[in-house]
């Protein structure tokens, strides 16, 4: 079996896009994604924060891992407190916990995340996070 299939190799800065307004907030770009092929329902993607720019409110069915490749950021699950990590961090997000994350304020950052999809379903959106929960007041 293993002689008639091939290795997928995505290259660096491959299919750079935008970050959708709806879900980010800030110039978000997510380059290289990936999906694996059935039977495996892993994905991930590139994707870097300039200093202020993050995620919406979210979850996802089975759990997210970022790997933090430079910079500075913070991650929070809803209710509770904002945790910053930087460069060589692992940030693993249990499966449906609401969580945001993005670049600190005054530093750029950028991560590679992984998750898996359940029933086709990899992400859930929910509202943009508030200037003042992004800030650590509400």
């Amino acid at each position: 079996m293993s002689e008639n299939v091939e290795i997928t190799l995505s290259r660096a800065g491959a299919a750079t896009t935008g970050g959708p307004e709806a879900y980010f907030t800030g110039r978000v770009e997510i380059s290289t994604p990936y999906k694996g092929d059935a039977p495996a329902r892993i994905s991930g993607a590139t994707v870097s924060f300039p200093a202020g720019a993050r995620t919406a409110w979210h979850t996802h069915p089975l759990g997210q891992t970022l790997y933090i490749v430079s910079g500075k950021g913070w991650v929070q699950k809803e209710g509770g407190p904002r945790e910053a990590f930087g460069a060589g961090d692992v940030v693993w997000i249990p499966p449906l916990v609401k969580h945001w994350h993005g670049a600190a304020a005054d530093t750029a950052m950028v991560h590679f995340a992984v998750a898996e999809a359940l029933d086709g379903s990899v992400v859930t959106w929910l509202e943009k996070v508030s200037d003042a929960q992004y800030a650590g007041e509400a």
